[in-house]
C-alpha cells in the first residue's frame, strides 16, 4: 500500500520533516509521483528498521504559538529548544503547533499524545508550561509521569503576573468563539467581540 507524507506522519505519529529527515540519512526510502510527491510502502515502512534505531525513545522538544501573527515567536521557541537540546547531546524531535491553548483537537499535540503513548517519548522539552496548553497541562504531565518520561520546562521560574494571565486567557476563549460567531454574520456580535478584546486589553 503507497500512502503519502501526510498519511505517513499520521500513522508513525511524528513530523513531516522528521520523515525528510529520516529519508536523507537512508534510514527509510520512499518513490516519487511524476508530480514529484512522495509515496512510502506502508509495509516496509513500519518494518523499515530492524536496527530499531527508528523508533528508539527520543526528545520531543513542543512549540506552540496562537496565531499566525506570532509565526516570529514561534521561530524564536524552536531555536531556543534546539540549542537547548543540541546542548544536552539528546537525540530530539520539534514537534509545533499553531492554534490557541485551550484547543486540545491540535495536530501536533495529538501526535505528541499518541507518541507518548506508544512508548516513543524520553523526554518531553518546554520553552514554558503554558505552551503546551493554558489549562490542562498537568494532565499531560500526569501521562509523562505514568510512561517515565522526563519533563524539563527551560523558563519555569519566568513567571508572568497573574493580570497577564488573565488577559491571554480571556483573548484566547473570545478567539475560539468568534469564529462560530461571525458564522452567523451578524454585526451585532462581531461589535460584541470587538468591544471584549478591547476590554481584556486594558485590564
Amino acid at each position: 500500500m503507497k500512502i503519502s507524507i501526510g498519511e505517513a506522519a499520521e500513522e508513525l505519529g511524528v513530523s513531516r520533516d522528521t520523515l525528510r529527515r529520516w529519508e536523507k540519512s537512508g534510514k527509510i526510502t520512499a518513490e516519487r509521483t511524476k508530480n514529484g510527491h512522495r509515496r512510502y510502502n506502508l509495509a516496509r515502512l513500519l518494518g523499515a528498521s530492524p536496527k530499531k534505531d527508528l523508533f528508539q525513545k527520543k526528545t520531543i522538544a513542543y512549540a506552540r504559538v496562537s496565531s499566525h501573527d506570532q509565526k516570529k515567536d514561534l521561530s524564536r521557541q524552536i531555536q531556543v529548544l534546539e540549542s537547548f537540546c543540541a546542548a544536552g547531546g539528546w537525540t530530539y524531535e520539534i514537534i509545533e503547533d499553531l492554534g490557541s491553548g485551550l484547543n486540545y483537537n491540535k495536530r501536533g499535540l495529538r501526535n505528541l499524545i499518541r507518541a507518548i503513548c506508544l512508548s516513543q517519548v524520553d523526554r518531553l522539552v518546554l520553552t514554558h508550561k503554558d505552551r503546551l496548553l493554558r489549562f490542562g497541562a498537568e494532565l499531560i504531565f500526569s501521562l509523562c509521569e505514568q510512561f517515565g518520561i522526563e519533563v524539563v520546562i527551560i523558563n519555569k521560574t519566568e513567571a508572568s503576573t497573574f493580570e497577564d494571565d488573565l488577559v491571554q486567557d480571556v483573548l484566547e476563549i473570545i478567539t475560539v468563539f468568534s469564529a462560530r460567531l461571525y458564522g452567523a454574520r451578524s454585526r451585532k456580535n462581531k461589535k460584541l467581540l470587538d468591544a471584549l478584546k478591547e476590554a481584556a486589553e486594558q485590564l
